[in-house]
């Protein structure tokens, strides 16, 4: 079995939020943390071992696209990685409704499109993940209006820079029609592992390791 699009000897970078963070021990630079990177990895490296591929986790809980940017030469471009895959978005929505502190769907391109401007210097291939929110508590719907502009800037810029797009709103919209919402992410946010599970699934296929 072989990838075309993750190439022998790679880097690949994971890079985002909690979701990305997930308990990863920030002390060690390998640890990949406990969620999708970590079961992405794995199962890329089990089908793949011959390819060698290093994987690395530099989410932090509670960063915005701002966040992102201002840490963005150390914990991404220095790191020179083949394969950057970012996954931000949502607490850019979050901080609206809980510290009244938005980010305007044009703040968040703008940021966003600064970070894959910077990332062309690497010369590297790229994966978007946009942000998603599922119905539980019922007071997550109201975030609707602040998201749905937000990951629709993702999918836009995927197209713009070819970047490999992993959907997920719409996957964990269908993946409740077989399970309650609080199954897949328990407070519509953060995966459970089940969800995580289906991330990375989606992150596997996105990168043509999986069918």
């Amino acid at each position: 079995m072989s990838t075309p699009w993750i190439k022998q000897g790679d880097k690949v970078l994971f890079q985002g939020d909690s979701i990305t963070d997930a308990k990863r021990v920030r002390e060690d630079g390998n640890d990949l943390g406990k969620g999708y990177a970590l079961m992405a990895a794995a199962q890329f490296s089990s089908l793949y071992p011959e390819e060698q591929v290093t994987f690395l986790n530099r989410g932090i809980s509670g960063n915005r696209v701002k966040d992102l940017q201002n840490r963005w030469q150390e914990d991404c471009l220095d790191l020179k990685p083949d394969v950057v895959s970012i996954y931000i978005g949502i607490n850019d929505t979050w901080r609206r409704f809980d510290r009244n502190d938005p980010t305007s769907a044009e703040q968040y391109e703008e940021g966003y499109r600064d970070l894959l401007n910077r990332t062309r210097q690497l010369d590297a291939k790229l994966v978007l993940i946009e942000p998603f929110v599922l119905p539980v508590p019922e007071d997550r719907k109201l975030w609707r209006e602040d998201l749905d502009p937000k990951i629709h800037v993702v999918r836009e810029l995927a197209r713009e820079y070819g970047a490999r797009l992993v959907s997920l709103d719409g996957l964990f919209a269908q993946a409740s029609t077989k399970a309650p919402s609080a199954f897949w992410a328990p407070d519509g946010v953060h995966p459970s592992p089940a969800g995580h599970a289906l991330i990375a699934r989606a992150w596997l296929q996105a990168v043509g390791a999986i069918q």
